[in-house]
């Protein structure tokens, strides 16, 4: 295990699935591909794509929590793209579906240009997402929960079983948080999928239909 994530951050998405709560799952290293990697689509059944913050954290997150220590315990953010997956056919889920596929994980890229707190405001964070050179979605970082820190704040909050086994540790990328918007499905003869920060890299996708 190589990090956690959370999802349905966004009002939009939680009505869209039918839920009224965030969800939450954790991140393997078999889930991740390097920036411009080649993604095989034997490995999903059906994708669709996501643009991220991705939280990389200097100190554990444990004990009393609040909005400063969680912004005291981030080193820093990346942009980051998640392939969301489920098992369940046409994405009929509910809330104890998607947690139970480990809230709908699949895979992951990581940018590499490491964003300070001190320079840029999460809530403040805009991103496009382009889909073959076409802009098929954006969207803000206020739509994540009112800011991108509360989702890591919810996720490190996540039930006391969550927090008592399985903390929060430095180093690892957590709260994982979209941008509502920022979704794409991936297409017969789509190839490749960025998104972008004001003044971050974009980050590349490539998706290999090997079925």
């Amino acid at each position: 295990m190589v990090g956690r994530k959370i999802g349905l951050t966004s009002e939009a998405v939680q009505r869209q699935l039918g839920v009224d709560i965030p969800d939450f799952g954790v991140l393997f290293d078999d889930m991740a591909y390097a920036d411009g990697a080649a993604v095989p689509m034997s490995r999903l059944l059906q994708p669709k794509v996501e643009a991220e913050l991705a939280f990389v954290l200097a100190t554990d997150l444990d004990g009393d929590l609040s909005p400063a220590t969680i912004r005291a315990a981030v080193d820093h953010a990346v942009v980051a793209l998640e392939i969301v997956d489920s098992r369940i056919a046409g994405w009929d889920i509910s809330y104890a579906d998607t947690v139970a596929d480990n809230a709908s994980s699949g895979l992951f890229v990581l940018g590499s240009t490491r964003l300070d707190l001190a320079d840029f405001e999460p809530r403040d964070t805009t991103m496009s997402m382009t889909l073959n050179n076409e802009v098929v979605s954006t969207g803000s970082g206020t739509a994540c929960l009112g800011d991108p820190l509360n989702a890591l704040l919810w996720l490190a909050r996540a039930g006391p079983g969550v927090r008592r086994t399985a903390p929060r540790r430095a180093g690892d990328p957590v709260g994982r948080a979209r941008p509502d918007g920022t979704r794409a499905r991936r297409r017969p003869r789509d190839h490749h999928l960025d998104h972008s920060r004001a003044g971050a890299r974009h980050r590349r996708g490539s998706f290999r239909g090997d079925h």
